[in-house]
């Protein structure tokens, strides 16, 4: 089942604890213990990079790396992302699709050093279980019950066939967010807009209301959709599609450099098309 929003800086009237009754077995959270149709006239022709701009990409990439590695050290960042298995062992299914997002490291960013960490269901099912519950987000993603019911959700994607990665937001080492990044030319949202190859999604959840209303979700989006541009030289857009009611979420993204390209209607939802392009990313 694919989530109704991003729901990123949505604020939230109720607590994001909801008791065992909702989300049975949540105790403290595992993750903190060891841890309609476009309407625009875009074309859908196969464009690539020429292969020298790639290969200035991946100089460019290399340097920033390591000093983002130096920064994440001394932020204590490494100590949680290292306790993560490799990468072959993290999706069954392989995340090839996506470029290995198991292994895109963590980020400087203007909140603090941040990382995309693979889920394991193992660790994290009760912390994102609690977070699917807060009305906030059960009210886009349509995901409250039951810990199976998560575990429904993340199952498919860990052992597909990595056209869709979820994985923890860690921020200067603590879990605080759920982050999907898919491939939206494979996805059935390609249906419903002028899909170009090797679009890539985002979604989010800010897992603490505490989080929410004061920016932070603009923050990592606009990071998140720059690592995407980074590490993925094929992918010229990042694409979005929160719920038009979601007027925080929406606003995160505008935030965030993307634009609003059109309204799109989803079996589940009517949406925003929100679109980061890489033409564009210096300007927005």
């Amino acid at each position: 089942m694919s989530p109704t929003d991003a729901s990123t800086d949505a604020v939230s009237a109720a607590s994001t604890d909801v008791g065992n009754d909702a989300c049975p077995d949540v105790g403290e959270d595992s993750a903190a213990q060891g841890i309609g149709r476009g309407t625009d006239n875009e074309d859908t022709l196969n464009l690539r990079l020429p292969d020298e701009l790639v290969v200035l990409f991946e100089e460019e990439r290399s340097g920033a790396d390591a000093a983002t590695a130096d920064a994440a050290t001394r932020h204590g960042q490494r100590s949680w992302s290292d306790s993560t298995a490799p990468r072959s062992a993290r999706t069954p299914g392989g995340d090839d699709l996506l470029d290995g997002v198991a292994d895109w490291g963590p980020i400087v960013t203007p909140a603090g050093v941040f990382q995309l960490v693979p889920v394991r269901v193992e660790r994290d099912l009760a912390l994102i279980c609690r977070w699917m519950n807060d009305p906030a987000v059960a009210a886009f993603w349509e995901l409250a019950g039951h810990q199976n019911v998560t575990e429904d959700h993340l199952r498919p994607q860990l052992v597909g066939d990595g056209r869709s990665f979820p994985c923890l937001g860690v921020l200067d080492g603590s879990p605080m967010s759920y982050w999907e990044i898919y491939r939206a030319d494979l996805d059935s949202l390609a249906r419903h807009y002028p899909v170009r190859p090797h679009d890539t999604g985002i979604h989010l959840l800010i897992g603490a209301v505490a989080d929410r209303g004061r920016g932070l979700g603009s923050t990592l989006l606009r990071a998140v959709a720059d690592l995407v541009l980074d590490r993925r030289p094929a992918c010229a857009r990042v694409i979005a599609e929160p719920d038009l009611r979601n007027i925080p979420s929406v606003t995160a993204f505008l935030s965030a450099g993307f634009r609003f390209s059109a309204e799109v209607d989803l079996p589940a939802k009517r949406a925003a098309l929100m679109i980061r392009e890489r033409s564009l990313r210096d300007l927005l």
